[in-house]
């Protein structure tokens, strides 16, 4: 860990998961080795998005709605907003079972990494930690959750 806390904010489970979402989701290196590769313990594309919106309802309203207890300030909130809006049009228009390579090769899957980059950047940034660090497993993510 860096220089920050991870769970200085009220809400950082739900932080944990939505940057781990975005961290997945805005690596292509990542997306190719361990989702198209079929390595266990990460999940899958719609595993992320689950995990992006599962509590905090980002596919009904705006990040802003929680400046001060998952993001930090309303800049990150407007970068999750932009990444969430963009995944979530291509998980539509492919469906939530499709296979990686739906997504992968979906026109827009640039653009949504893109934005999820940007999303991920600035949280784990704002997190004191190495924005190009690999992604941590799901049963990583389970145990810093569970621990306060």
């Amino acid at each position: 860990m860096g220089g920050m806390p991870l769970n200085d904010m009220p809400w950082w489970r739900w932080r944990s998961n939505v940057r781990s979402a975005l961290h997945m989701l805005s690596d292509p290196v990542f997306q190719r080795d361990v989702w198209l590769a079929g390595v266990d313990g990460y999940g899958d594309v719609t595993d992320a998005v689950y995990r992006l919106v599962e509590d905090t309802w980002l596919d009904n309203w705006s990040a802003e709605k929680y400046v001060g207890t998952i993001f930090r300030d309303s800049q990150e909130a407007a970068l999750v907003d932009t990444a969430v809006l963009r995944v979530l049009r291509i998980m539509h228009q492919v469906g939530p079972d499709a296979p990686v390579t739906a997504y992968l090769e979906h026109q827009g899957w640039p653009e949504a990494v893109r934005a999820a980059r940007d999303a991920h950047v600035r949280m784990a940034a704002s997190d004191g930690e190495d924005p190009d660090a690999p992604p941590r497993t799901l049963e990583v993510l389970r145990i810093l959750t569970r621990s306060a």
